[in-house]
C-alpha cells in the first residue's frame, strides 16, 4: 500500500509562539513518532504565504491515521496538548492524504507548497512534477491527494481547536535556496491562480527520511 501523509498548516495566536515551540519540540513530535506506523516528520515556518506554520508526517499507509493507537492518542490529549490546542492553534488546516512516489533524491532547505482546495487536473500536476525535478535547483517534489474521511468522528483534539479545514491535493517542491523557492512560487501562483501558494523554510525533521 502507498504511504500516507498527514499534512498540517496552522497559525498561532500572538503571544503563544514560545509555548507552541516548546510543546512541539519537547513533547508532540516524539509522541507522534511513537505511534506505530509513523515514519517521519518535518516542521516549517513561512517566508511568504499563510498559514505561518506547516508540518507533515509520513506514515506507512493512510490507514495508520485511523488506527486504534492513533485515535486513542487523539482522544486522550496530554495536559500540554489540551492547552496548546485550545489556546495557541488558529486557522488549522489538516488533511489525511495519499502520497505519490517522491521525485528527486534529496531534501531541500525550502519548500514551496501549492494547496488545492478543489480537485486539480492531476495529469497536469503530475507532468509538472516530472518536469520540475529535471532542474538541479530542485531537490525533490511530491504530490499528495486527500483521502475521503467523510463520516469519520471528530477527535477530542479537533474539538479543542474548533474544527479543521481540508485540502483536496497539494504539490510540495523542495528547493536548495531561498531565491529559487521565490522564483518557483511566483511561477506556480500564476499557473494555478485558484490555489494557495506558500514558501516555507525547514525548521527541523526527524525519522527514517523522505525516500518513498
Amino acid at each position: 500500500m502507498k504511504q500516507g501523509i498527514l499534512a498540517i498548516w496552522n497559525d498561532v495566536r500572538p503571544g503563544q509562539e514560545a509555548a507552541f515551540d516548546a510543546w512541539f519540540q519537547s513533547e508532540h513530535l516524539l509522541e507522534r513518532l511513537g505511534v506505530p506506523g509513523f515514519l517521519f516528520v518535518r516542521r516549517h515556518e513561512a517566508l511568504s504565504g499563510a498559514p505561518k506554520y506547516f508540518n507533515f508526517y509520513i506514515v506507512e499507509s493512510p490507514d495508520v491515521l485511523t488506527s486504534k493507537p492513533y485515535l486513542e492518542r487523539l482522544d486522550n490529549p496530554t495536559p500540554m496538548t489540551k492547552q496548546i490546542m485550545s489556546e495557541a492553534f488558529i486557522n488549522m488546516n489538516r488533511t489525511v492524504c495519499h502520497r505519490t512516489p517522491r521525485r528527486g533524491s534529496f531534501s531541500g532547505a525550502f519548500a514551496v507548497t501549492v494547496r488545492f482546495n478543489d480537485a486539480p487536473d492531476m495529469a497536469k500536476v503530475t507532468s509538472l512534477a516530472d518536469e520540475l525535478v529535471k532542474d538541479t535547483k530542485i531537490a525533490g517534489c511530491e504530490l499528495w491527494t486527500a483521502v475521503d474521511t467523510a463520516g469519520a468522528p471528530v477527535s477530542a483534539e479537533e474539538k479543542l481547536r474548533g474544527g479543521d479545514k481540508k485540502i483536496k491535493a497539494c504539490l510540495v517542491v523542495d528547493t536548495l535556496r531561498k531565491g529559487e523557492a521565490e522564483t518557483l512560487a511566483q511561477r506556480l501562483a500564476k499557473q494555478f491562480s485558484d490555489a494557495e501558494v506558500g514558501i516555507y523554510a525547514v525548521l527541523c525533521e526527524r525519522g527514517s527520511g523522505l525516500g518513498a
